[in-house]
């Protein structure tokens, strides 16, 4: 076989190419620079996610195929790449103080924290199932070892084996259902599969058997019922920076992948799988909401959140339209922002040993922090899709797409689940300015780089919130541009 890549190909991966670079970087500098210099690893970081924003605004409103098809460029992928690196950025930020303070200031953590990354800028790119695999693959293993990088915490050796057992029975289930899709269709590029499937739309029991077994394997990514059940235990248990990363990145990058494979490869059989994902997604949003009101550890509070969030936007997925995939991308950058902006939050009232994290320990916390505490409202407040914040717009731009494309009982279930959200979101708030706390926690130092994570959450949920269109045009117009529009 002969390889001939062009120099537009190298391109279209400059920003994966960009952030091998840098993991080599950040494991060589760890050698070399000096234990007490450790935030200079941060700044390589985050300058090597700063060059990989470069090179994706390069490549914005260019389109077409590379590598065989197996890497595709186009405004859906670019989108989520914007996203997936702010949300990286921002843990690295707010990184630092939390680390130094739990003892586990290790250079290998930001090494990880890119290699991830790289798997998450290639789920958005992938336009061949082999390539989600190996994509998936490379985001998992980074995000397994962080999930258990407090060694000496039995919690977070638990929450690292869960996270790494489960992981990989769901990988097995996403693995056997592409090797059903293909032996259906004698394809894994998604192109020619969605071709085929216009061609041949007879039933094809094989080709749905696939469909399922891929639902499953998505599912369990994306915290979807009844595939949830490692998401708490992992969130709780995980560094707190981690979990800030797993809950924005990690969902990010795989509704980028499930987005890309069903409204896409799978469009022609759209009919087949709309009542399932729908349903997927009533469970999962319902159950999510109602375990959420009974949790007293923040945490896993913001785990079961997670959940329902994970159901909105699985309804965005069933209308299967163009509409929705971008109002998916909105979604999850407001999603982003807002949950860095809570984690951003608990890393900086939190103590060592992961102290500080229940609902008793916000108590009081309006008065004693009046910034941090503002910040939370406006957080609560995104996450229980309140005006004027992002989250309003973005559940409104979702709901609307999915109103357009008929699944109007869908919405009905989706804001009813809305609005039993609001309890607990605003329990947060009642807790941190109507209740006196129990003791007097002390005065936490002023960790610069938290606070400016959280000054930059915060702004970008109040600019979604209030200037939405501008955003809603940067957006992908259309997940099928791959596809030549079809």
């Amino acid at each position: 076989m002969t390889f001939n890549f062009s120099s537009s190909s190298f391109l279209a991966i400059a920003p994966e190419l960009t952030l091998i670079v840098g993991i080599l970087f950040v494991l060589v500098s760890d050698l070399i620079v000096p234990r007490e210099q450790r935030n200079l690893l941060v700044g390589f970081t985050l300058a090597t996610l700063g060059v990989a924003a470069f090179y994706t605004g390069q490549l914005w409103g260019q389109s077409g195929y590379h590598f065989y098809s197996a890497i595709v460029v186009d405004n859906f992928r670019l989108s989520m790449n914007f996203i997936l690196l702010a949300g990286a950025a921002l843990t690295v930020l707010m990184s630092g103080p939390y680390l130094q303070r739990e003892g586990i200031d290790y250079g290998e953590y930001y090494a990880l924290i890119l290699c991830a990354t790289l798997g998450m800028t290639l789920m958005g790119a992938a336009m061949d199932l082999l390539m989600v695999f190996v994509a998936l693959e490379t985001l998992s293993i980074p995000v397994y070892i962080l999930a258990a990088f407090q060694r000496r915490k039995v919690e977070s050796n638990e929450a690292g084996m869960k996270y790494l057992l489960i992981g990989s029975f769901a990988t097995g289930f996403l693995l056997y259902g592409i090797a059903l899709v293909y032996g259906a269709t004698g394809h894994t590029n998604l192109v020619h599969i969605h071709q085929f499937l216009l061609n041949h739309a007879a039933d094809n029991k094989l080709l749905y058997a696939g469909i399922a077994l891929m639902t499953v394997g998505f599912g369990f990514k994306v915290a979807a019922f009844p595939f949830h059940l490692w998401t708490p235990d992992v969130y709780e248990g995980a560094p707190t920076s981690v979990t800030a990363f797993m809950a924005a990145g990690v969902k990010v990058a795989a509704f980028a992948a499930f987005a890309r494979v069903f409204m896409s490869a799978f469009g022609p059989v759209h009919i087949v799988w709309v009542g399932p994902i729908s349903w997927l997604a009533v469970l999962t949003m319902t159950l999510g909401n109602f375990v959420a009101l009974t949790q007293m550890n923040i945490k896993r509070l913001l785990a079961y959140s997670s959940i329902a969030h994970a159901g909105y936007l699985l309804t965005g997925l069933a209308a299967g339209t163009t509409e929705a995939s971008s109002a998916l991308v909105f979604y999850l950058a407001a999603y982003t922002l807002t949950t860095m902006g809570v984690f951003a939050i608990l890393l900086y009232i939190g103590k060592r040993g992961e102290a500080n994290l229940t609902l008793y320990d916000m108590q009081g916390l309006g008065y004693r922090y009046p910034l941090l505490g503002a910040a939370m409202v406006v957080m609560m407040m995104s996450l229980a899709g309140l005006p004027p914040t992002a989250g309003f717009m973005a559940k409104f731009i979702l709901f609307r797409s999915v109103v357009d494309a008929g699944l109007t009982w869908l919405v009905v279930i989706a804001v009813l689940n809305s609005l039993v959200s609001v309890y607990y979101y605003l329990w947060v708030l009642v807790r941190m300015f109507m209740v006196a706390p129990e003791e007097d926690p002390g005065v936490h130092p002023p960790y610069v780089p938290i606070g400016v994570a959280l000054g930059v959450a915060t702004l970008g949920v109040v600019a979604l919130g209030i200037f939405p269109s501008m955003w809603m045009e940067a957006a992908t117009r259309s997940l099928m541009v791959a596809l030549g529009g079809q």
